[in-house]
């Protein structure tokens, strides 16, 4: 039975043999010879990719200020790109005076320049392609990842170290982590989830596109997508990469049942949106009250709702204030909605007339509807006048509610103006007695 391999020893050996190699490789470029000269080649043209860098970058920026009408991802593009020059240059430059001494001279003279253009072109390709990823933290633990890994397959050291830091593991029991395994997996999921976010825009768009689904099942469509597509990469992620998720199931329970307690509020507003979007009571677009907040509902999020108001404030409100509390709906059966206005005229008016012409001045307001016809009614003899209140009828709550009530209270006015209806007001006499 052979002794277990102690991981320290083996990371210090492999830091000694690395060390070797180096301290070899830097007494080879000391002295006189092809491989320094290569070194010196490399150096040289990184200068003046550097100095291209900056000056192709200001042109860039210049010839992209001339333009006009680019779309926003048009925009990015150039910035990566102009991010990357210095890249793009060195990978040029280095690729022709490869070819070129090639050409003229023994291929072994232009090894490390060879190698230094497949390094290049293996980070640009690299760094063009983690901006698939979304999510910044995520994406600089991919970049990095493939970067290394791309410069150790390009060494001939990717085995060793794969070795290396298969050794470096934590075991307990029959569960075996190792660090190679968990940057396989980072890096393979990342990749995956990369691939569900691209699958799930596609198919978010494609839902919101279909007129037949209404605004709420397109929002729980599109939620169950983006949820199904996410899980199924982290598991094949996890699976991918052989670890194991039964041994993690006792130490998995008792975290859920911790974050159970924890996150209760969190995951009533789940079940919350859940039940909003399947009964439906409240969608994308409808206009409600909730206490002192009068809006519209712009986008139904897991967890709130994002209500607009007239004034331009954005409120956040819980899927469970939703549920739990006493909505107003001004638009959930249908878009009528009917409003009622108070006012008083003079005793001496006739109150037919006043009737007559309230409805009159009601129905010339633009946004209310004639063929719900307003209507005028005396509802009592106050102290200075007769009360009336009158009631129309509007279709579109989302234009606002004070702003029609305004403007059938100035044709009130100028209606009853014209026609000499007096509107009352509080008058009170007082008399000094003698005796006082």
């Amino acid at each position: 039975m052979q002794d277990p391999i102690d991981p320290f020893a083996e990371f210090i050996t492999t830091l000694q043999l690395l060390w070797a190699n180096a301290f070899s490789f830097l007494g080879d470029v000391v002295q006189p010879g092809w491989r320094r000269n290569q070194v010196v080649i490399i150096l040289v043209v990184a200068l003046i990719s550097w100095a291209l860098h900056s000056r192709s970058g200001a042109i860039l920026q210049e010839w992209v200020r001339a333009r006009e009408g680019w779309e926003k991802w048009q925009l990015r593009v150039i910035v990566q790109i102009k991010r990357r020059l210095g890249l793009m240059w060195f990978c040029l430059l280095v690729g022709i005076v490869y070819f070129v001494m090639q050409s003229i001279t023994w291929p072994s003279r232009s090894v490390l320049i060879g190698l230094a253009a497949q390094l290049g072109v293996v980070w640009l390709s690299i760094a063009f392609a983690a901006r698939l990823v979304r999510n910044r933290p995520m994406r600089r633990i991919v970049t990095w990842s493939l970067w290394i890994y791309g410069t150790l397959y390009l060494l001939n050291l990717s085995d060793s170290v794969a070795t290396f830091l298969d050794r470096v593991a934590l075991q307990v029991g029959e569960f075996r982590l190792s660090v190679l395994t968990l940057i396989t997996a980072i890096v393979v999921i990342g990749l995956l989830v990369t691939l569900a976010r691209v699958a799930s825009t596609a198919t978010a768009s494609t839902i919101r596109r279909n007129e037949d689904i209404s605004p709420s099942m397109q929002v729980l469509a599109v939620k169950g997508v983006q949820l199904a597509m996410y899980g199924i990469a982290f598991y094949m992620g996890v699976k991918a990469v052989g670890i194991d998720l039964t041994g993690l199931a006792v130490l998995s329970g008792a975290i859920g049942v911790g974050l159970g307690f924890g996150l209760q509020k969190v995951v009533s507003n789940l079940v919350s949106g859940v039940i909003i979007l399947l009964d439906k009571s409240i969608k994308p677009g409808d206009v409600i009250s909730l206490g002192e907040t009068f809006g519209w509902i712009q986008t139904l999020g897991a967890r709130y709702a994002s209500v607009v108001t007239r004034d331009g404030k954005e409120y956040l409100i819980p899927n469970e204030d939703l549920i739990t509390g006493q909505v107003v709906n001004w638009s959930h059966s249908n878009d009528f909605v009917r409003l009622d206005i108070h006012f008083g005229t003079a005793y001496g008016d006739d109150p037919h007339v006043v009737r007559k012409l309230a409805i009159e001045a009601a129905a010339s307001v633009e946004r209310v509807l004639s063929f719900k016809a307003p209507v005028c009614h005396i509802v009592g003899f106050g102290d200075s006048s007769v009360d009336y209140i009158l009631r129309f009828w509007i279709k579109d709550p989302t234009g606002g509610l004070t702003n029609i009530r305004g403007n059938v209270y100035l044709a009130l006015w100028d209606t009853f103006k014209e026609h000499k209806i007096s509107i009352p007001f509080p008058q009170r006499e007082v008399k000094l007695l003698d005796d006082s």
